[in-house]
């Protein structure tokens, strides 16, 4: 996909008028149903228990973020409550301490008040902090999700205040950053765990890198910080040359397979995820879920042409019945 068309994607996720009407198609919500787990924590969840039964581990996010009252904030917060006690009753919760854990929820900041004027960082953090609580509490993993690069600093910061009470605590870097190499170096200490992904923001180049190739260089040379490092990395693509390069760059740090594993989106490429896990890793599937689900979805159509293609189809199909 162009650079063009890949911002003009990015910058649709940003509209407020084009949500509004591709939010309005029938056929929208039936594309989004292969990306998005549904709008419910009962949803969610089922689609969590048959991943578990295939031998995968799940990540759930609730969508929405970029948060701009108090009260949507704290709504987030039940949310987040109301799906962690849900996961805590599945027997899959219950594994020994020390384990990796097959259950895990990913939270943005932004979602939960980061943005609020005056107190966001310290509202987000609080947020955070009883996310992280009620997580512990019945077996589940926290995974701090990165967003545009405004928010970087405020949430590293506040990952590594969390990890204090909290060192399971995981977090995102974006490896089209330029800054995320360094970020690597830092936080790829004991008990870490950095989820590295490539990146799905329309980031300017003076922060990022916006060729396809020096992403990828990026990538791996971050991947090669993160498996050499003390932590646990989160192989977060569905490239295959990076995951050849993965299994490559474990093997050679002479990893077991407890100590990595690789994350891929729900309903991306799903036979490479069920492959890698049948062959004996980690695979954790990324499931999104909630009414919020638009700038999510237009962040996938962005990231490949092959998506962008079964969208338009599928909407032209529509017309013509």
């Amino acid at each position: 996909m162009s650079a063009l068309l890949r911002s003009t994607m990015l910058a649709a996720a940003r509209s407020p008028r084009l949500e509004r009407t591709i939010t309005r198609l029938p056929v929208s919500r039936a594309v989004v149903a292969r990306f998005v787990a549904g709008t419910t924590v009962k949803q969610a969840v089922r689609a969590t228990e048959t991943l578990l039964r295939s031998g995968r581990f799940v990540s759930i996010d609730y969508l929405g973020e970029d948060t701009t009252d108090p009260a949507s904030a704290e709504a987030t917060l039940e949310q987040y409550r109301v799906l962690i006690a849900a996961l805590g009753r599945l027997p899959q919760a219950k594994v020994a301490t020390g384990a990796v854990r097959p259950l895990e929820v990913s939270v943005k900041l932004s979602a939960l008040g980061q943005a609020l004027p005056d107190n966001g960082h310290a509202i987000a953090l609080e947020h955070a902090r009883e996310i992280c609580a009620a997580a512990q509490a019945t077996g589940v993993w926290v995974t701090i999700d990165a967003e545009d690069h405004t928010t970087t600093d405020s949430t590293l910061s506040i990952v590594r205040e969390l990890r204090t009470e909290y060192p399971w605590l995981g977090t995102v870097l974006q490896a089209y950053l330029r800054r995320t190499e360094d970020d690597c170096r830092t936080l790829a200490g004991p008990g870490s765990r950095i989820r590295l992904c490539k990146g799905a923001y329309d980031e300017p180049e003076s922060v990022a890198f916006r060729e396809k190739s020096e992403v990828d260089a990026s990538y791996l040379r971050c991947l090669g910080v993160l498996t050499a490092g003390e932590g646990y990395p989160m192989i977060a693509s569905h490239d295959p040359v990076v995951i050849t390069a993965a299994g490559v760059g474990v093997q050679c740090a002479q990893r077991k397979t407890e100590e990595y594993e690789y994350q891929m989106l729900f309903g991306i490429r799903t036979d490479e995820q069920q492959r890698l896990a049948d062959a004996g890793n980690h695979v954790r599937v990324y499931v999104p879920y909630g009414d919020q689900w638009y700038g999510y979805f237009m962040r996938r159509l962005a990231e490949r042409p092959a998506n962008v293609g079964f969208f338009l189809r599928a909407l032209v199909g529509t017309r013509k019945r």
